[in-house]
């Protein structure tokens, strides 16, 4: 019998009603949950590879932005697995997948960043949905933050992609834009809390 079934109080009519802080560990949220976990270890994976070859083109800027970036995912994999142990829930992490290490020009590199970050939307939407659904309003509520971050993970990387069409070859341009508006955030008001602390 599942937690839902057993976690019950009764309503003033005397019917029993569901105890909605409660869910059970088999629902399909949290199977979601757990996989997101991976797949912000497998963005902040992929952030590392991309900083890494700004920085061996010579591209100091960018390289630590996207090395920023990937402290940033990492953290949010670690918000969840705090989440997991907040409530009880066994956490499984496994490995990440390869990542791309190697672009023709920075804007190969930006694009992949932008699609990730859709990606990454796509699935904290799906997340909320599926707590919704199941009638998890603490895990709803806990994916609020994360679909506010992505609207402005989003919108940076539009907006640096958008910069680099501008700039063409001129890649001091880009570095310079980086340098003086793209900021990776060291904290958001409002952030859950970290397992083991944010880096």
């Amino acid at each position: 019998m599942s937690i839902e079934a057993t976690a019950q109080h009764t309503h003033d009519s005397g019917a029993p009603v569901p105890d909605v802080s409660v869910i059970a560990p088999s629902s399909t949220f949290l199977s979601l949950l757990q996989e997101q976990i991976r797949n912000e270890f497998n963005a902040s994976h992929q952030y590392v590879a991309t900083a890494v070859w700004f920085d061996n083109e010579d591209l100091p800027q960018l390289a630590k932005f996207f090395y920023k970036q990937a402290v940033e995912e990492r953290n949010h994999a670690m918000m969840i697995v705090q989440y997991f142990l907040d409530r009880g829930i066994a956490v499984d992490l496994g490995g990440v997948d390869p990542a791309v290490s190697g672009f023709e020009v920075p804007r190969e590199a930006i694009s992949l960043a932008l699609e990730q970050e859709k990606a990454v939307t796509e699935q904290m939407i799906r997340l909320a949905r599926t707590a919704r659904d199941e009638g998890d309003y603490i895990g709803e509520q806990f994916m609020q933050w994360f679909l506010k971050e992505q609207v402005e993970e989003v919108s940076s990387m539009t907006t640096l992609l958008t910069i680099a069409d501008r700039a063409g070859r001129d890649l001091f341009h880009i570095e310079d834009f980086v340098a003086r508006e793209m900021k990776a955030a060291d904290g958001t008001p409002g952030a859950p809390e970290t397992a083991g602390g944010s880096l």
